[in-house]
């Protein structure tokens, strides 16, 4: 390689280790060389042409996507890094083609929101990939296990205690739950978390109370059908759209919300104000956690080493019109 370039090989050395001694324009000249001949960059020299950042988001449907990548778009932004997003389509584009078309441009890191690895049974090779070429990578909210990346969750444990605790202060006793998909693990996590309290309480939770749903108003309107039959009155979603899809459901049966039927939703994304009714709903510190997977990101850039833990964050209980005194 230093024959291509025509510099030494202690020059070529010198520019991979980062050390001073060497002009921008032989710097350059080495880096490009590198890509031409399809050699892997060294991690701290990734991406530094343009020094992108991978941003993967599921959808931007749901509100709290687009909140997301404001912030973490705006963090990078501050920092000299170009986020990249990349939403997936259904039928389109997947996230493992998305791994590898960010691999492609030599990104200098990639931050994953609502991902495939939140979902035990979802394909992981990609993540693999990211790993063993030791690109930097942050998870946002509840990881399945044994991928190694550090992340950043917001407390679903807490989330459901908050809005069990206001539903049961209202005179609910029929609370149910209309979660994401059995292997989604902060539906998990949110499941285990009411089972915790029913058992403090010395009771069950009966399976008839937890419906899973699609992350959609479709997908809660359609989950909960099964939960008003059983005579549920206090509903708590795993998403704000899947409890607008209850609050609909509710109305279709003549159902008054929150005069028969109570419904607490999670996130506060956008407009969640200006339903009707304005809905009750668990908030995501959206701008605290957007801002800490940036520094782990950019620790892990600059060449320091983050632990792959996860770093909880408080959720906090927003009382609207969506949740009411149960009926007598």
């Amino acid at each position: 390689m230093a024959k291509k370039v025509g510099v030494s090989e202690a020059t070529v050395s010198r520019v991979l280790n980062g050390k001073p001694g060497v002009s921008e324009a032989t710097r350059q000249a080495v880096l490009s060389a590198l890509d031409v001949l399809g050699y892997e960059r060294p991690t701290q020299l990734r991406g530094e042409r343009a020094r992108l950042v991978g941003l993967v988001l599921p959808e931007l449907q749901n509100p709290i996507f687009p909140a997301f990548a404001e912030v973490i778009g705006g963090a990078l932004a501050q920092l000299g890094l170009t986020p990249v997003l990349c939403t997936q389509t259904k039928g389109g584009v997947s996230e493992a083609d998305y791994v590898e078309l960010l691999l492609q441009q030599q990104v200098s890191g990639v931050v994953f929101a609502g991902g495939l690895y939140a979902q035990a049974d979802a394909p992981h090779d990609h993540y693999r990939q990211l790993a063993d070429r030791r690109i930097p990578v942050v998870l946002v909210n509840a990881a399945i296990e044994h991928l190694g990346f550090p992340g950043v969750s917001c407390d679903d444990a807490v989330a459901v205690e908050q809005a069990w605790r206001h539903l049961a202060s209202l005179g609910h006793e029929r609370i149910g739950l209309v979660l994401g998909p059995a292997d989604h693990m902060p539906s998990q996590r949110k499941l285990a978390a009411a089972r915790a309290i029913r058992a403090a309480a010395g009771a069950g939770l009966p399976d008839e109370h937890v419906a899973r749903a699609m992350f959609s108003i479709e997908g809660g309107q359609a989950a909960s059908a099964r939960l008003l039959d059983a005579g549920v009155t206090g509903f708590i979603c795993a998403s704000d759209p899947i409890a607008l899809g209850v609050v609909r459901a509710a109305r279709r049966r003549g159902l008054a919300v929150p005069g028969n039927v109570s419904v607490v939703g999670y996130d506060d994304s956008a407009l969640m104000n200006c339903t009707e009714p304005p809905l009750t709903t668990v908030r995501q510190p959206i701008e605290s956690m957007g801002r800490a997977a940036v520094e782990m990101l950019y620790a892990q850039i600059g060449g320091g080493s983050v632990a792959a833990e996860e770093l909880l964050f408080e959720p906090e209980l927003v009382v609207r019109g969506s949740t009411g005194q149960a009926p007598r």
